[in-house]
Formats: C-alpha cells, sequence, structure tokens
C-alpha cells in the first residue's frame, strides 16, 4: 500500500517539475541595457558585450534605453556596426520621459532593428559638427568650407543608408543632419522616424509583439508580449570609467593634477600631492581621450601650471599669477571641441576651480616666500646671530662653547672676560668672531 502512494507521488512531482521546466523553457526573455551619457568607447565596448550575451542567452530582443547628447563618431559607428551585425533584434527606445536622443544617438537609433520612444522626450540634431567638430551651425549658414562639406555629405549618406534599410524617414534623417532638426515623440512616430511610442517598457513589448525585422541571420519575428526582463548592467570598473568620460570630470581632474603637481614642485618631498597630482593627470588623459577634445583647450590648462611654476621663481608681482588663471578658464572654455551643451564644461565649474586654484596658489606662494625669507637654522649661516659663552677670556683670540660644541673665537669686542655670553657675526673657516651681546 504504501509502494504505490510512493510511487504515486512521486509522479505527480516529476510531472510538476516537468510542467514548471516546459513553462520556464516557453517563457521569452528580453534583456535591457542602459545607454546615458556620452556615447564613448567604453560604452561602445558595453554595448557590442551585451549583443553577444543576449544571443548567448537565447534572448528575444535587446533593448537599450538610451538617453544621450552625443559622442563619438568612431564610437558611435563601432556601435551602429556591433548592431548590423546582431544576430538579436537590438530595440532602441528614448527612455525615461525628459530624455533625448540627440547627435550620435540618432544613427544608433537609425540602425536599430525596432525604434521607440516614450512621451516627452526628443530626438534629432544630428549635425556631424556635434559629434566633434567645429563651432555647429546650419551648413547653409556657413561659410562654405570643402572639408566641412565632405563630412556632411558622408554622414548624410550615412544616415540615410541605415533609415532605408530599416524602412524609416530618409528626408527626415537627411534634415536632421544638415539642418539639425530636433521633434518629439509623437512627431517622430507621425512621420516615421520612429516604430513605437510606448509609455514603459512592458508597454514596449506588448507593442512589438509579433512584429517581423531583419537580423543578422534573416527575418526574426519578435514574441515579446509577456516576455521576462533581465537587466544588465556594467561592471563596477566600466562604470567608474564611464562616469569620469565627462567633461566636467575630465577638467576638474585636469585642474587637480595641475596644483597638485604645482604644490608638489613648490615643496619637494610632500610627496603626497605628486601622487595625488599624477592620478589625476592619468585619469584626467583616459577621460579626454573618450571625448571629441581641443588640444588648444588642453594646452592652456598646461600652461597656465608652467606659469604658476614660474611664478616662485620670478618675482613678477602677480603678473605671472594672473596670466595663468586667465590661461585656466581660456582653456576650460576650449577643452571639449563640440557645440553641444551636454559636452561642454560648466562655466560654473570653471569660476569655481579658477578661484580654488587661486586661493591654493595664493597659499602655496606666501609660504614659499615666507621660507625663502626665514633666518636660516643650518649651516654655516645659521649660526651667524647665535648666541655662544665663553670658555677662556677672548683677548682677543680664545675659546667660546656654542650649542654643545667648542669653538676657537676672536673678540671684535676688545677683551671678553670668561663666562660672558657673546653673539657670533662672523665665521672663518673652523673659528668664529664674535662680539659682547648687546654691542
Amino acid at each position: 500500500m504504501r509502494k504505490p502512494l510512493a510511487l504515486a507521488i512521486l509522479a505527480i512531482w516529476m510531472l510538476f517539475l516537468a510542467s514548471s521546466v516546459v513553462v520556464s523553457a516557453a517563457a521569452p526573455q528580453v534583456n535591457v541595457v542602459t545607454v546615458k551619457g556620452v556615447i564613448s568607447p567604453i560604452l561602445s565596448g558595453f554595448i557590442a558585450k551585451s549583443i553577444r550575451a543576449a544571443e548567448a542567452d537565447g534572448a528575444v530582443a535587446l533593448v537599450m534605453e538610451i538617453d544621450t547628447p552625443g559622442g563619438l563618431d568612431s564610437s558611435m559607428r563601432e556601435i551602429i556596426q556591433s548592431i548590423l551585425n546582431s544576430k538579436v533584434p537590438v530595440v532602441a527606445y528614448v527612455w525615461p520621459p525628459g530624455s533625448r536622443d540627440a547627435s550620435a544617438g540618432v544613427y544608433i537609433t537609425m540602425a536599430s532593428h525596432v525604434a521607440a520612444m516614450a512621451p516627452n522626450t526628443n530626438i534629432g540634431a544630428a549635425h556631424p559638427v556635434a559629434l566633434g567638430g567645429s563651432p555647429a551651425g546650419d551648413t547653409q549658414t556657413q561659410p562654405a568650407d570643402t572639408e566641412m562639406t565632405k563630412i556632411t555629405n558622408d554622414a548624410v549618406a550615412y544616415i540615410k543608408g541605415l533609415a532605408e534599410q530599416r524602412g524609416r524617414n530618409a528626408e527626415w534623417a537627411e534634415q536632421a543632419v544638415r539642418l539639425s532638426v530636433s521633434i518629439t515623440a509623437a512627431e517622430a512616430r507621425n512621420l516615421r522616424v520612429i516604430d513605437f511610442v510606448a509609455a514603459d517598457l512592458p508597454d514596449l513589448l506588448r507593442q512589438m509583439d509579433g512584429l517581423a525585422v531583419n537580423v543578422q541571420g534573416g527575418p526574426v519575428t519578435l514574441h515579446t508580449s509577456g516576455a521576462s526582463i533581465h537587466r544588465m548592467d556594467m561592471g563596477a570598473i566600466e562604470q567608474f570609467l564611464l562616469n569620469i568620460s565627462d567633461p566636467n570630470i575630465a577638467f576638474l581632474l585636469l585642474s587637480l593634477a595641475v596644483t597638485a603637481l604645482f604644490i608638489e614642485f613648490a615643496n619637494p618631498g610632500l610627496i603626497l600631492p605628486g601622487v595625488i597630482g599624477g592620478i589625476s593627470l592619468l585619469l584626467a588623459l583616459f577621460s579626454l581621450g573618450q571625448l571629441p577634445v581641443n588640444y588648444a583647450g588642453m594646452g592652456l590648462i598646461l600652461l597656465a601650471f608652467v606659469l604658476f611654476i614660474l611664478e616662485i621663481k620670478i618675482i613678477s608681482y602677480g603678473m605671472l599669477t594672473i596670466g595663468g588663471l586667465t590661461s585656466m578658464v581660456l582653456g576650460g572654455l576650449l577643452l571639449v571641441n563640440s557645440a553641444s551643451v551636454d559636452l561642454q564644461v560648466s562655466r560654473t565649474l570653471i569660476a569655481f576651480v579658477a578661484l580654488a586654484t587661486a586661493a591654493a596658489f595664493f597659499l602655496v606662494v606666501r609660504a614659499v616666500r615666507r621660507a625663502q625669507r626665514r633666518k636660516p637654522t643650518t649651516g654655516s649661516e645659521g649660526l651667524i646671530g647665535a648666541t655662544a659663552v665663553t670658555r677662556s677670556a677672548l683677548a682677543p683670540d680664545g675659546f667660546v662653547f656654542l650649542e654643545g660644541e667648542r669653538w676657537a673665537a676672536v673678540s671684535e669686542s676688545g677683551l671678553i672676560p670668561e663666562g660672558e655670553s657673546v653673539e657670533v657675526v662672523a665665521k672663518d673657516g673652523f673659528r668664529l668672531r664674535v662680539r659682547k651681546k648687546g654691542a
């Protein structure tokens, strides 16, 4: 009796496990990544890794939640190549509300298999200037420039090809490049720039369920309704490197490096400022490597460092200091070569750093000048003005006791009895010249 009961329980349990496996196997999975901030090599590598992971996981789609002001052209093209070669449908979703998809982000959205936006978001302003060129503006109002025309035409051909491949509005894509036009989510849907306007991620998955797209391996029909969501986050190191790939952080690190190295050179042997300055400089160079850098701006900041050092060596009555601060401010304003406000260094930060640097410089120079004026306390110069006690009568030669040592001495004040306090006025070889205290 017990054996049949046990077998029945075992059979029911196995059926339960089998049904769980079938249900879990039947449930589709959608991977989701966040694309926020400047399009940089760090972000490019992360997206490529996420696409490979989605392919390995058997995910039905990879959704990129986008909020970007743009970034590097080279990193943008690497991301697009990863999307075009993906065997998993890639979905560009401008999210959350209030986000923007500008410059390089527009190209990435056009290249994605599915494009969607949340309400209260915008897309556009894809002029190649915003990817790291000369000052922005409408090409129709700028002076004719052969190089700029070539860059613009190349960008137009590139984005039109992406739009046509995905069946989107190629004419608007051209305007976004040539005229830097920008539109809302509703306008983008009406103009066939995107496929969906979705309130949130579940809404997007419901809307694109059953949509057929072409991936690297051939046509695929999306089955995303009720799919499980698997979010993929950057590692700690990737997140740190992405966070410092910001114009404000880059300027702050470079300014910190300049100030710390200045303090170390002004006070050799402190070590800590030198270590901080070296680390800050390396991190600043990495951060600037992720941005469209204007090397004239970087040169001005380094020139400020040189002028600060010269202020210690040369008496300029503050002119070198003023020149250094002016150079630092101009360097901050010119550091990033982009017309996008989001890719430029904050004016408030520049002013704050300039004031903080001026304060630090004033304190260091004051300490250096005070040390230069201080009476020597060691060596031959340190003996001048010291008080000694005669060990024998000086008539005028004799001996004195000074700082625990017995010195031969000669008096410049005539006869000085033993036990008198005398003042050292000079040192001739191993003999001191002294006079009566107060004489």
